[in-house]
């Protein structure tokens, strides 16, 4: 049987799983992925299901998303990608809340 684990996306869990400099790393990739698919003054939540192996998250499909047809859902796609998993595996639910009102 496969743990189903949920995991919060943001800059706390990157320090928790790999430490301060893949944490830049992964916040830059956030960063890039909500600029180049959404708009930033905007603000939304994602839930994805995915599955987690290797350190990475793979096979990731949009459960929920608050804000449909802006471009979280593949803002939150790309970011997934992205995401560092350290040991993590199994089935995994990953929501992701982009705050909105960046320039």
């Amino acid at each position: 049987m496969q743990k189903r684990l949920t995991v919060f996306a943001g800059v706390v869990l990157s320090f928790a799983l790999v430490g301060a400099s893949s944490a830049a790393s992964f916040q830059d990739a956030m960063a890039s992925c909500l600029t180049k698919n959404a708009n930033t003054k905007d603000a939304a939540t994602v839930m994805l299901q995915c599955t987690a192996g290797g350190g990475k998250l793979t096979s990731c499909t949009v459960v929920s998303d608050s804000a449909p047809g802006k471009g979280f859902d593949k803002a939150a796609l790309c970011v997934a990608q992205a995401m560092p998993m350290g040991d993590k595996s199994g089935d995994v639910k990953v929501p992701m809340r982009f705050p909105g009102g960046q320039s």
